[in-house]
Order: structure tokens, then C-alpha cells, then sequence
């Protein structure tokens, strides 16, 4: 068992490639491959990711063909490699051909008969209905509906039931998700959201009041038999607030609420949820309770969060999946400010100064990492230095620019 060889693959060239990629790294010293369409800053230049471009790796047929090739090349006894998808696609992708992966990889992921009835958000919300889950009061909205009435007030939130099959098809002035403030609004942004090819259902949902701090991100992990074995929830300072950004997560600090941990734990183990999952909540100061927006079947873009506070996503894989480990229950309780943009520019957006202060009290404390700030990657890495700086520079400009 100790011969074994962890060869990580993963799908993506984001900010979540390069945190599961250190992860992996951190954990076991090896270099992960990794596929994209195209180059990004996050992952290019990394001496962790063996970075491979394939423009067509989205298409079905490609996706499977390359790393079923890949799976064969990489072949050695002993080595067992491991497939992560970085994004909504990729993970839907890996999951929708599961049966064939895992004949060459491990496979930690849901069935496509679970994922089919969690990816949608107007049959997730159903589920959640059933089992107990607050989520926002939500209108389900049909390409040529006439609607006079929600069931609640403007503003309201508009976004693609289907998040996937949304991205496929950009258009200008595409946003992630679209506030109307009254029924002009609502027509103006349906309407230029329906001139595409996009023609699935839209969630319109009432406009929870409060900014970014109000937000919570939980991330777990469940193992094999679907049983949760680990649990880290976020409180989210800051996310970012460019047209096709807004909602990710900028900033965050862990914190410990034992009632919605346990009701979310309870929620996965009832659907014998395996793997990585993601929620994004928010706080409702008018009624005091957490709101589930949506469940990625992944592990989140900012999963970085979970690894640096103490919870190496790796680490629960491999000992999962590769070494049929019995893992404990982790519950992450302690404090841990994580960021991927300049602590000042959190300091200066963050509205709420006790937890800028509680940020800059970890910060002293040395309980605080950054996604980009690995030096293992960054010694004697000229180029990859010069992008975080850059990077950098530029986080501060958007926000100035759009963070209001």
C-alpha cells in the first residue's frame, strides 16, 4: 500500500484547478495534469499542473477520448489516478460518463440519475422542500410567460435554472445572475436573455436584503457509502462584483453553527450524496434564517478555504477512495481567514469592521492564506510571481470600479 502512486487529473484552468492542484501537491509532493480550452493566469506558468490545451474538450466524445488515452499513457502498477472536475461542465461531464471513467480512474461522484435531480435549481428546490431546507420564496419562470404576480415584491433575482446550458451560449451584457427592480426591468433582462439560444426555465426569486458578509459558503465532503465526513462552513466578507463574477468568493472566515451544519449533514446523508458538495447560503435578518441559493456538485471555486484552515480536500479523497480508509467526522470550528485578492482591498470594502478586525486579527495570528501564495510554486518562478502581481494590481482596479 505504501508503493501506491497518486496521479490526480483534473478539468479546468481556474482558481479551483490551481487550489485542488496545491492540494494534491501539499498532500503528496505530485504534479497534477490538468485539461482546459484555453490558457488561464490562474494555472499557466505553475510548476504543480502540467497544463494541456484542448480547444474541443467539452465535446462529449473528445472529453472521453482524451482521457481514456491519458488514463492508458499514464498506466504504471500501483499508480492509481484520480478525476476532479473544476467547473459545473466539467463536473456534469464526469459524472454523466462515470461507468466508463472509472474502469481507468476513481471516480468520486454522484450517479447521473441524483445529479439530474440536483443540477436544475427548480427540481433542487423541490428537493429541498421536501427535506427541510429553507431557500428563497421562488417563481418559476417560462420562455413567453405572462406574469403579473411572483407571490412577492420587487426587486427580485433572475437566473438560468440551468447555470450549464446557460454559459454555453454568451451574449453581451451576460451576467451571472440579474436583479429587476420593477416589472420594466424584469422584461428588459428576460427578454435579452431569451434572444439567445438559451430557452430553459428561469429562477425568479425574492431579493434577499443584505451584502456580501450576509452570505455563507458550506463545503463537505461524503465518502463512499455516503456518510458526511467533512464539514467546513464559510462566512463570506467580500465576493467579487464584475458582470460575470458576481457571487464568487473573494474572502472568507470559517466559522462553527452546529444547527445548519447538522441540518445540511442530514440533508446529504438522506440522498446518499457521495463526494464533494457546495452550497452557496444566505443570512434573512427579516425572518433570521439561512437560505440555500444552489448545491455544486463539486468542490467550489474557493475550495481553497478548506484545505488551508486545516481540511486538505486531497487528503479526503485519497484516503477515501484509494486506501478504503474509515474517516472521522471533521468539523472545522476554529477560525481561518482565507483570501484570493489583496487583504487591503478586503479591509476597505468590507462594510462590517468587526470582521475586518477579526480578519486582521488572524492575519496577526498567522491564521490566514491566499490561493496564489504557495512557495513551492513561487521560488525561483519568475513568471508565475510576475502574474500574482499583476493579478493583484488588477483586483484592485475591479473593485474599485465596481464594487459600490
Amino acid at each position: 500500500m505504501d508503493n501506491i502512486i497518486i496521479q490526480p487529473v483534473l478539468v479546468g484552468g481556474d482558481i479551483n484547478c490551481y487550489s485542488v492542484a496545491r492540494a494534491y501537491h501539499e498532500a503528496y509532493g505530485v504534479k497534477s495534469i490538468a485539461f482546459g480550452r484555453y490558457a488561464l493566469g490562474a494555472t499557466k506558468d505553475s510548476n504543480i499542473i502540467d497544463f494541456r490545451i484542448d480547444e474541443r474538450i467539452t465535446e462529449e466524445k473528445e472529453f472521453i477520448d482524451v482521457l481514456l488515452k491519458t488514463a492508458d499513457e499514464l498506466a504504471a502498477p500501483n499508480k492509481k489516478l484520480i478525476i476532479m472536475g473544476c467547473t459545473d461542465e466539467y463536473a456534469e461531464l464526469i459524472i454523466d460518463h462515470r461507468d466508463i471513467l472509472k474502469e481507468k480512474y476513481i471516480v468520486p461522484y454522484i450517479g447521473k440519475e441524483l445529479k439530474d435531480k440536483l443540477i436544475e435549481k427548480e427540481l433542487f428546490y423541490k428537493m429541498c422542500e421536501e427535506k427541510g431546507l429553507d431557500y428563497p420564496k421562488t417563481f418559476i419562470y417560462s420562455k413567453g410567460d405572462e406574469i403579473k404576480d411572483f407571490g412577492f415584491k420587487y426587486p427580485v433575482i433572475i437566473k438560468p435554472s440551468d447555470s450549464v446550458l446557460y454559459w454555453q451560449f454568451p451574449f453581451e451584457g451576460m451576467k451571472k445572475a440579474y436583479i429587476a427592480q420593477n416589472e420594466t426591468e424584469f422584461k428588459e433582462i428576460t427578454n435579452s436573455i431569451y434572444a439567445g439560444k438559451y430557452d430553459k426555465n428561469l429562477i425568479i426569486q425574492d431579493f434577499i436584503p443584505g451584502d456580501d458578509s450576509h452570505m455563507r459558503v458550506l463545503t463537505c465532503y461524503s465518502d463512499q457509502h455516503g456518510k458526511v465526513k467533512m464539514m467546513c462552513l464559510g462566512h463570506v466578507l467580500l465576493e467579487e462584483h464584475t458582470p460575470k463574477g458576481i457571487g464568487n468568493h473573494a474572502a472568507i472566515i470559517t466559522e462553527y453553527d452546529k444547527d445548519l451544519m447538522e441540518k445540511f449533514k442530514a440533508f446529504l446523508e438522506d440522498i446518499n450524496y457521495t463526494g464533494f458538495s457546495n452550497f452557496d447560503i444566505k443570512f434573512d435578518s427579516r425572518d433570521n434564517t439561512y437560505k440555500v441559493f444552489e448545491i455544486n456538485l463539486r468542490q467550489g471555486r474557493s475550495n481553497y478555504y478548506v484545505t488551508s484552515s486545516g481540511n486538505n480536500i486531497a487528503r479526503y479523497v485519497v484516503e477515501d477512495r484509494v486506501y478504503n480508509k474509515e474517516l472521522d467526522l471533521k468539523i472545522q470550528k476554529d477560525p481561518f481567514f482565507w483570501h484570493v485578492i489583496p487583504k487591503n482591498v478586503v479591509y476597505k470594502y468590507v462594510k462590517d469592521q468587526a470582521l475586518v478586525n477579526k480578519a486582521k486579527s488572524l492575519v496577526a495570528q498567522g491564521k490566514s492564506a491566499t490561493s496564489f501564495g504557495y512557495d513551492k510554486d513561487l521560488k525561483g518562478n519568475f513568471k508565475r510571481s510576475l502574474y500574482i502581481l499583476l493579478y493583484n494590481i488588477n483586483q484592485m482596479r475591479k473593485f474599485k470600479k465596481y464594487c459600490k
